[in-house]
């Protein structure tokens, strides 16, 4: 009996079997490690954007020094993830020029800043919390645990917080130098954020510098456009949901379609096969 002598793995096995481990954890597949990766990412991102927040009140130096030497450490793991996703990537420019390679640029930007010492990209790590749209789109993490629908008015609700904290934050960079009287803490750029989204406008709040005086406009500009949208998505969606028949599907479990549907909009399954 002859045996056949097993042959070496050759580089492209190892090249494919290394795509294959990037793309269960870093790639977009919907894989438990991938849920575990978002729910880490996601947890990194709340709480280095808690951190921002609570640098805006007097605090301790000891404290504000423990939390800049944390949010560094988690802005490094920021800097690994995307290596790590742009390897995962099966076309690698497409994904460099994609929404969420550029809000993951951003977010990252202040690294680079702390190594060249240019402190004005320090400003972009307000852009951070924008990471999170991810986790609300598509088969991610929070779309293992609730409704298509769910997730929609998830979206919605997250994308105008995340604008309002956003511009809250740039604006409270910009005026705080120059009118920390005005602008003491984040809760004062938060409420003019609100105030200018919304066109309120009660003008106990002003910058005073011309970069605030653009963020405003640009506030205002965004609140015009912005919410009205939001506001119309999520009528839309109540809308629909409403008009929905409740009728489980046999093949994947989904509940919710549209009146006049036959088959499963999911996994195209009869939704009435003893009809």
């Amino acid at each position: 009996m002859t045996t056949v002598p097993s042959q070496a793995p050759t580089q492209a096995d190892l090249d494919l079997a290394r795509s294959g481990i990037l793309q269960r954890y870093w790639g977009d597949q919907d894989t438990p490690e991938s849920r575990w990766v978002n729910l880490l990412v996601a947890v990194l991102v709340f709480c280095s954007s808690t951190f921002f927040v609570v640098e805006t009140y007097p605090i301790p130096p000891e404290v504000r020094l423990w939390l800049e030497r944390v949010d560094r450490l988690i802005l490094g793991l920021f800097v690994v993830e995307y290596l790590l996703r742009l390897a995962a990537a099966p076309q690698k420019l497409r994904y460099v020029v994609s929404l969420y390679s550029l809000i993951d640029l951003l977010a990252i930007l202040p690294f680079f800043a702390g190594l060249t010492d240019i402190r004005f990209i320090r400003i972009f790590r307000w852009f951070r919390i924008l990471r999170l749209l991810r986790l609300v789109e598509g088969k991610t993490l929070f779309g293992q645990f609730i409704s298509a629908d769910s997730r929609i008015l998830l979206r919605i609700f997250f994308t105008l917080f995340a604008i309002v904290f956003v511009y809250s934050g740039l604006i409270y960079q910009v005026e705080h130098p120059v009118n920390p009287g005005v602008f003491a803490t984040f809760l004062d750029a938060f409420y003019f954020s609100v105030v200018t989204m919304t066109t309120v406008g009660f003008g106990d709040l002003t910058p005073s510098s011309e970069l605030g005086r653009l963020l405003t406009v640009l506030m205002i500009l965004t609140g015009i456009a912005l919410i009205p949208w939001q506001v119309g998505e999520l009528i839309k969606q109540l809308v629909k949901s409403g008009n929905s028949v409740q009728w489980a599907c046999p093949g994947c479990g989904l509940s919710q379609h549209d009146g006049d549907a036959q088959f499963c909009k999911r996994c195209g399954t009869p939704l009435y096969p003893g009809s």
